[in-house]
């Protein structure tokens, strides 16, 4: 692709996210994350190559990460108000994404925007102006605001710095910076260095990951779509913070194991890989599209162990029924995903005051509803990819003082029980960044059941026996 090619596909990409629900007032629990949009645009134009997909989705997400810093320059090149300025739209934004993050010279730029094949209409007079006004300036400015200079909104700051402390601005750096590829090795399929050594020889480098004894960090950005190593299940894209919560679940072959926020299932597979398909996995989620997403991934990797199970709610009656029936019980809670702006770098917009009181009320409630299916002796296992300690910390401690008959495991313990050596962040509780570890960011909490507890009610017939519940899919089994 020519340059002004690529700068028009970028625009076109940038327009797409937008559409997707990454505009003004958008909603990110109803926002379709940025990486699959990109993953959308790009499968639907096979034609464009890997080295130009990777020069358009640097420029893009390059873009998005540090949109105030391009906001704000867009709106001060402007001469008027910040109120008077409209959202910038994707040409705007490309332009001076092109000056301030890639160097592009005024004269550059133009010539990009030339009207021709496949290339940006031509600019108008504010889009010359703009341009023009960017010529040789650098993002950064001692002008910027604090929520500016961080690319973050001023009412998130207080709970950043209330986690990050003095590494407040370390970790707020990592955010702009893309996030790595990591697999997981698929146990059932194979180990991890003959893993290494296959994706080697189809020219993909990879090394150990540095905490995960699954993981494998590719050099790169590979089409994975094209390997035969992740087409037979070998190999699974997940972040080393996201494997290591699947680790610390400590579930074991013969285990009865429920993954109650399953989505699409990334967990629930690496759990039935560590159970080596020996025990029973349910997974289960509210929404029938995301656990109908995982039945391609569940086939391709193999496993036959896990049962989806949608639910109509947290306190569905299905939950009451199979109270005290598992020995291990994961809450991958949904959360701000404040911990995954690498990669969703957009969420960052979209999020606002309101989705968090409603989803640290959701949060509480997993807790206390999923708390019921853990026996006697078994862990409850409170994961989330947040930052925020109203989401994290806060939940884990009002949780273990209502919960008498759960204790808190230090995770100094469950790393030793399960991955071995010393834990990379101190008791009580796991927390991941990506400045600290090189992960995405991840909160991991694990209780304890007293042996000698009361089950709130005593179990009831399984699914497949139960005599008033819809038979499903997962009822007769069929996993994938």
């Amino acid at each position: 692709m020519t340059p002004g090619a690529r700068v028009q596909a970028a625009i076109d990409l940038l327009e797409a996210m937008s559409a997707a629900g990454h505009g003004p007032g958008a909603s990110a629990r109803r926002a379709v994350p940025a990486d699959q949009v990109a993953n959308r645009y790009f499968r639907d134009r096979r034609y464009i190559g890997s080295k130009d997909r990777v020069a358009i989705s640097r420029l893009v997400y390059g873009i998005i990460r540090r949109r105030a810093q391009i906001d704000d320059w867009i709106v001060r090149a402007s001469d008027l108000p910040q109120e008077a300025v409209a959202q910038p739209d994707p040409r705007s934004r490309i332009i001076a994404g092109l000056a301030l993050l890639d160097g592009w010279t005024a004269q550059r730029i133009g010539e990009a925007f030339s009207g021709g094949k496949f290339h940006p209409a031509p600019m108008s007079w504010p889009e010359q102006k703009l341009t023009t006004a960017l010529d040789g300036r650098a993002i950064d400015d001692a002008e910027q605001s604090e929520s500016v200079r961080f690319n973050c909104p001023d009412w998130l700051l207080p709970s950043l710095r209330a986690r990050f402390g003095a590494t407040f601005e370390v970790e707020m750096a990592a955010l702009e910076k893309a996030a790595p590829l990591d697999l997981r090795v698929n146990l059932i399929k194979g180990e991890r260095d003959a893993a290494s050594l296959i994706l080697a020889a189809a020219e993909v480098k990879t090394e150990p990951t540095p905490f995960s004894p699954t993981g494998l960090r590719a050099k790169g950005r590979p089409n994975l779509n094209v390997l035969e190593a992740f087409r037979s299940g070998l190999v699974e894209v997940q972040d080393e913070g996201s494997q290591l919560a699947a680790l610390l679940v400590d579930a074991r072959p013969g285990m009865r194991v429920c993954d109650f926020c399953a989505g699409a299932g990334g967990k629930s597979l690496a759990i039935a890989a560590r159970m080596a398909n020996k025990g029973r996995v349910v997974a289960c989620d509210t929404s029938d599209r995301r656990l109908d997403g995982a039945t391609r991934r569940l086939r391709r990797a193999g496993v036959h162990n896990v049962e989806r199970r949608h639910l109509t709610s947290e306190r569905d009656a299905w939950v009451k029924r199979h109270a005290g029936g598992f020995e291990r019980v994961l809450i991958d809670a949904p959360c701000s995903g404040t911990g995954t702006w690498r990669r969703n770098p957009d969420a960052r917009w979209t999020l606002d005051p309101n989705d968090i009181v409603e989803l640290t009320a959701l949060q509480a409630r997993l807790l206390e509803s999923a708390a019921r299916l853990v026996k006697p002796g078994g862990r409850l296992i409170y994961v989330t990819c947040s930052f925020l300690p109203e989401e994290n910390e806060r939940q884990a401690d009002a949780f273990a003082a209502a919960e008498s008959s759960f204790t808190l495991v230090p995770i100094s313990r469950v790393w030793a029980e399960t991955i071995g050596g010393v834990a990379p962040s101190p008791d009580p509780y796991l927390r991941l960044s990506p400045a600290a570890h090189s992960t995405d960011g991840f909160f991991i909490a694990v209780f304890e059941r007293r042996a000698d507890a009361v089950a709130e009610t005593e179990r009831g017939p399984s699914a497949s026996e139960s005599t008033n519940e819809p038979r499903t899919d997962a009822d007769q089994s069929t996993t994938a």
